[in-house]
């Protein structure tokens, strides 16, 4: 029994890990089972003390498994006291969830708005990146870009849109305390989902900032918060995840093939939807580095509903960009996701980096 059970969980340890290396078009329901990565991990690492304590050779399966799966520690949890930050570049990106506006007059939201809109007019990012970013100019309250922008020093903004521009409009957003010097659409989902860009000129230097919403799953997570939830919907819950991730595939070989030909050193931020434990993590970690896990601390879970344990908001970049610090501000909880930022030095200068000209 104890060679099957070492043997199973060494063969589905090893099929698992590589997984997040193949594409979801040809496995997309993997995905969901990744999740038990770090399961395997404790599990395998049990297995490895009790067959060493019993001195069985078989204790170099376990003992492999975990050299292999060790990069996914890393990935899930860091050990990290708070660090002495310089001044450097810092940049925010939040899923504001258009701000928790509602036409009901729900006295909780609406505070809840207030609160949120205040935090965002007090952090002192010099880049801050939104996304389900919701703007209205008829109203003062709802006039986001207003309040976020030169009222309170970011005159460099760039929106993308839907909606009727002179009423309600909700997209995404990049503000910054720098000029920002030219800026696009990656990919237009007309959704609420996508991927835009800016070039920041942040002194003699710029720098590219992405900020990507990748494709929902819109998984009622609300709905699987006990047994007879997921019983109900775990069929169409299957078929949202295969959706999601076989879509979030083609979004990022087109993200990606845009982050080649940048000129610049790329910063790539946003709601990716998507573990630590997937594809799409893989493939961005396998070009770029994770700000998490270079500078943060803890588990870093950014989803604030029933699905707790995920985190699906990251802050990517080149490594010729250097990471002072790295924050999940889980206190900040008005939104159904919490805000992560990062501070990056403005000493080094990647190869990349060329002065920028006003166009």
């Amino acid at each position: 029994m104890i060679r099957f059970l070492t043997s199973f969980f060494f063969l589905v340890s090893l099929a698992l890990f590589f997984s997040v290396y193949i594409s979801p078009e040809y496995f997309p329901y993997v995905g969901l089972a990744t999740l038990t990565i770090p399961l395997l991990l404790i599990i395998n690492g049990f297995l490895f003390i009790i067959l060493v304590l019993a001195k069985r050779k078989l204790a170099l399966l376990p003992l492999i498994a975990l050299i292999v799966g060790w990069k996914f520690v890393g990935v899930t949890f860091q050990f990290r006291t708070e660090p002495e930050v310089e001044k450097g570049l810092s940049v925010l990106s939040y899923n504001v969830h258009m701000f928790s506006y509602n036409k009901t007059g729900d006295a909780k939201k609406s505070s809840s708005s207030k609160n949120l809109i205040q935090w965002l007019k007090e952090n002192p990012s010099d880049i801050k990146c939104f996304q389900e970013f919701y703007q209205d100019p008829t109203t003062p309250s709802r006039n986001t870009i207003k309040q976020l922008g030169k009222e309170t020093g970011y005159h460099h903004f760039y929106q993308v849109i839907q909606g009727n521009p002179k009423s309600s409009t909700f997209g995404m957003a990049i503000f910054s305390r720098y000029p920002i010097v030219n800026e696009g659409i990656v990919l237009d989902s007309r959704s609420t989902n996508g991927i835009i860009f800016a070039d920041i000129k942040v002194e003699k230097d710029t720098i590219r900032i992405y900020n990507a919403h990748l494709e929902s799953m819109n998984i009622p997570s609300a709905e699987l918060k006990d047994f007879e939830g997921i019983k109900e919907n775990y069929r169409q819950t299957l078929r949202k995840l295969k959706r999601g991730q076989v879509t979030r595939a083609s979004q990022l070989q087109i993200l990606m093939e845009h982050m080649e030909n940048s000129p610049y050193a790329n910063i790539l931020v946003g709601d990716f939807n998507d573990v630590p434990y997937s594809y799409t993590y893989f493939t961005l970690r396998n070009i770029m580095d994770n700000g998490f896990e270079k500078a943060g601390k803890g588990f870093g879970f950014t989803y604030n509903k029933v699905l707790f344990f995920l985190r699906i908001d990251n802050i990517f970049y080149d490594d010729v960009l250097d990471i002072l610090d790295f924050k999940t501000h889980t206190e900040v909880d008005y939104s159904d996701h919490y805000p992560v930022s990062a501070v990056f030095s403005l000493e080094k200068q990647g190869k990349k980096n060329t002065p920028a000209t006003e166009e």
